[in-house]
């Protein structure tokens, strides 16, 4: 019980001497480890086009060559074709790019 204790303070004392971006990376990781159940909506205007869910996270992509980021997002989710959140029998899970300039929103699943 004391050397939770102990455990426990000494992380709280490291986090508290993190910067706000060190925090936040940190944060992302345990995240990224532990999976979120995100769904990710595309619009067209105000139409909502496309929807995908069991979305753990989307990633930016960065240039092989020039190290550089790419103004688009990539991910896997299931796209729910029905639009019900849920990921129904014969939904696939599938590779997406959303463009940067794109209407999207990306969310945790409230279901």
């Amino acid at each position: 019980m004391r050397q939770t204790r102990v455990f426990a303070l000494a992380a709280a004392l490291a986090l508290a001497g993190c910067t706000q971006e060190q925090q936040n990376q940190l944060g992302r990781g345990i995240q990224n480890w532990t999976g979120t159940n995100g769904v990710l909506e595309l619009y067209a205007g105000d139409k909502l086009v496309r929807r995908f869910v069991r979305v753990d996270k989307l990633s930016t992509a960065i240039g092989t060559s020039d190290n550089e980021p790419r103004i688009y997002r990539y991910g896997y989710g299931v796209l729910d074709e029905n639009l019900n959140f849920v990921a129904d029998p014969g939904e696939k899970k599938v590779y997406f790019e959303v463009g940067g300039f794109g209407n999207y929103v990306f969310f945790e699943n409230p279901r």
